[in-house]
Order: structure tokens, then sequence, then C-alpha cells
């Protein structure tokens, strides 16, 4: 074969080539150009013949492996798989609630006046007795002054009334006098009682309104915030109270239960009456605003006679004890409810995704491939999920490195053992 057959023939090649692999088109074209470079008219040996053939042949071998190479479809990514399991489990149902202290007491003036001195601070701890306000005291000392005036005066006319109906007493007797005169003595003796008994009265009214004109506490407690100022005008009839005292020994949290709720609590816990069932009823929990766990427990206590008809809910009360003020009337916070699982599927959270406000899992198949599956989440911990609509015991979700999955991808698992992460992490 000459060199211009030659070079024919690897054109033809090297055009099959480039059809095949068009991506590959600059190199081959290189190869093509250095080719034409050589002209027709040179003669060439034998062996320097082969070894051109030799070396476009493995040229196109290289091209053609460096395109298979590109097409190539990329490994599948390696994946931790955990088996889905059922165990034993209580998890938790939270209700938001409202706390309140176990009195909270409004301090309210009894009579009106100027507001002549402030004995606490807002926040300070009092207890029960000792003096909180004083509203000036003046006027209504003076009205004590003049009501024992009154009975003094009253006592007064007893006397004098008395010496009437002893001077008249022998005077009828010997009929010197109309016994008339004597029965108007003895009846303005009478009279003259009843006014010191009224001016009494009044000078216990009186000194009543003066003690009043200090104000103690009824309860021991946390003073709350006091809206005025000394020599603020008091008066009875004022919207706000000078300050609201709040005995927090005991804290109540008030929530709500759905009826449907309600049922089920009604059916979860022994007792033929609502009492009993209470309880029987474990202790619960109550979780803070900054998410922590408050360190003492609770019990619920009452349940309200009826449901809301406009909410649909009852109101059900739970007491915490709270001997060290940790908790105050006002603070919010969440109650939990425990409850016991026989049988949950359980799964870490970390194996879950959402997607507008549902939760889902990527389960794998027999052929290694994931497809995402809704779930419905029934409870948690702190590191699990409780499933009750979704999954299956002895399925296999992908653990961990979900977020790059999409349905149908394929993976290579790496099996996790349910006990190990269990060990980690236990329910």
């Amino acid at each position: 074969m000459d060199i211009k057959n030659s070079v024919i023939f690897f054109e033809l090649i090297i055009n099959t080539v480039r059809k095949k692999y068009s991506i590959y088109q600059n190199n081959i074209t290189t190869s093509n150009n250095f080719i034409k470079k050589i002209k027709p008219t040179m003669k060439l040996p034998g062996k320097t013949r082969f070894i051109v053939l030799i070396a476009s042949i493995i040229l196109l071998q290289s091209c053609t492996k460096a395109a298979e190479g590109t097409n190539a479809a990329p490994p599948a990514p390696e994946l931790p798989v955990y088996t889905v399991i059922t165990s034993p489990a209580t998890t938790y149902q939270e209700f938001p609630t409202a706390l309140e202290g176990k009195n909270n007491v409004e301090i309210r003036s009894q009579v009106d006046g100027y507001l002549d001195r402030i004995y606490v601070e807002e926040g300070a701890y009092v207890r029960a007795g000792q003096p909180l306000f004083k509203i000036d005291s003046r006027s209504y000392g003076e009205q004590m002054n003049m009501a024992q005036a009154n009975l003094q005066v009253a006592n007064a006319n007893i006397q004098k009334a008395r010496v009437e109906v002893d001077r008249l007493q022998p005077l009828v007797a010997a009929k010197v006098v109309s016994d008339v005169q004597l029965k108007t003595a003895k009846a303005n003796y009478e009279a003259a009682v009843a006014a010191a008994s009224q001016a009494r009265a009044s000078v216990g009214n009186a000194r009543i309104n003066v003690g009043f004109t200090t104000i103690t506490a009824p309860i021991s407690g946390y003073i709350g915030r006091i809206p005025y100022k000394k020599g603020s005008l008091i008066s009875r009839t004022d919207v706000n109270p000078l300050t609201l005292l709040s005995d927090i020994s005991e804290i109540y949290a008030y929530f709500s239960l759905s009826e449907l709720d309600f049922i089920a609590f009604q059916n979860k816990y022994p007792g033929a009456t609502l009492e009993e069932k209470l309880k029987n009823m474990p202790m619960v929990d109550l979780v803070i605003a900054d998410n922590s766990t408050y360190p003492e427990k609770g019990r619920l206590s009452i349940v309200d006679g009826q449901f809301d008809k406009t909410t649909g809910a009852i109101s059900v009360r739970a007491v915490f004890p709270n001997a060290n003020g940790t908790l105050r009337t006002g603070n919010t916070g969440r109650v939990r409810m425990p409850q016991l699982i026989s049988n949950a599927v359980v799964i870490p959270q970390e194996s879950t995704f959402e997607i507008q406000d549902k939760t889902y899992v990527y389960v794998m198949d027999k052929d290694k491939k994931v497809m995402g599956r809704p779930i419905k989440i029934s409870g948690k911990t702190d590191s699990y999920y409780f499933i009750s609509e979704g999954l299956a015991p002895g399925e296999k979700i992908v653990y961990t490195g979900i977020g790059n999955l999409k349905d149908g991808a394929s993976i290579r698992p790496k099996n996790i053992s349910s006990d190990s992460l269990l060990k980690a992490k236990p329910l």
C-alpha cells in the first residue's frame, strides 16, 4: 500500500470515529491534519509505513477509550441504611399553658385618700400581715375623735336621764307627781342608752377606717407592679388595684384538651370516676419558655365541668411545686403528658425531611433504589420519631445524607445496626 492509499484509508477511519465521538473532533482533526502533511510523493520504507500504521491505531483507540470513559455514569453513593424497628417507648403530648400562682390577690384600698407611703418594692416577697401601703389618715383620725366625743355626750345623757328617773320615783310613790312624768323619764333614759350605743358604733367604724389607712398583705407572696406613686389620690372605685400579690408556693398550669383527647384520656387510665382516673395518671412535665424542662413534676388536679362551645375544648389544671419561686404568674410553657406505646415504630429524626408541611423518608427497595414516602408522626423524643402511618417494621430507610437524593436514585447501602444506634442515642 503506497502513501496515498494509506492516507485515504486513515481518513476513512478518522471520519468514522469523528461521527461516533464528535466531542473529540478537535483531537481527531489534529491527527488528520498530521496525516495530510505527509506528501503523497514521499516514499517510506516498509518498516516506517508499519510504524505509522501502528501509531495511528493506538491514537484512535485512546480516543475511543476517552469517549467511553466520559459517557460512563458516576458510581452510586454509599449511604447508611437503617432498618425500621418497633420498641416499647414513652412519647409525650404537649399542650400550651399559661401559669398562675396558687393565690393571686388584688390589693385595693378600702378608704379614699392620698397615698402617703409605699413600704415595699415591686417584685419583693412579703409575708401575711406585713404593711404594704399607707393612706393619709388625718381626716379619719379626726372622724374617730368626733365619734369618741359623741360617745361621751351619749354617756352623759344616760347619766342625766338616770338621775331624772331616780328623782321622780319617790315623788310618784307619794303621789306628788303623775306617773306619766316617770314613764317619760324612763323613755328618755332608754333613748339615751340607744344613742350611746349608736355613738359607740360610730367610734368603732371610725377606728376601722383608721385601720384601713394601713394596707397590709392578706397572704404571703410576691408583689407585682405598683402603678401608683406617693401622693396619688386613691379611691375605692379605682379600676387598677394598688398591686397584685401572688402566692406562688404552688403553680397552676391551665391548658385545654380537645374532645378527642379527653375521650382518649378517659379510656386510657383506670378508675370508675374522673377523680380516680386523675390519681392513676402519671406525673406530667412542664417545658418553660427557654425549652428547658422544669425540674419539679406536676399532677393533674381538676378538669372543668363542661366543654367550651366556641372552642370545643375542656380546661384542665396541673399543679407544680414552686418552693423556690422559679415560676411566676404570667409565665408560659407547655405541659408534657407521657404516653406509653407498647410497639412503637421508631426512626431517627435525621432520616426525615419536609416538603410543604409533610414529613418524608427515603425508603430503599430490593433493587437498592430509593423513593420518598410520606409518614405520620405520633410522638417523639429528643432523637427519634414514633411513626403511626407510612412505615412498617423491617423496611429500610436512608439514615443520613439524604440532601442530594431523588426518587429512583440508586445507592450502595451501608447497614446501620439499630442496637448500636439506640445505644448511642437512647430512646
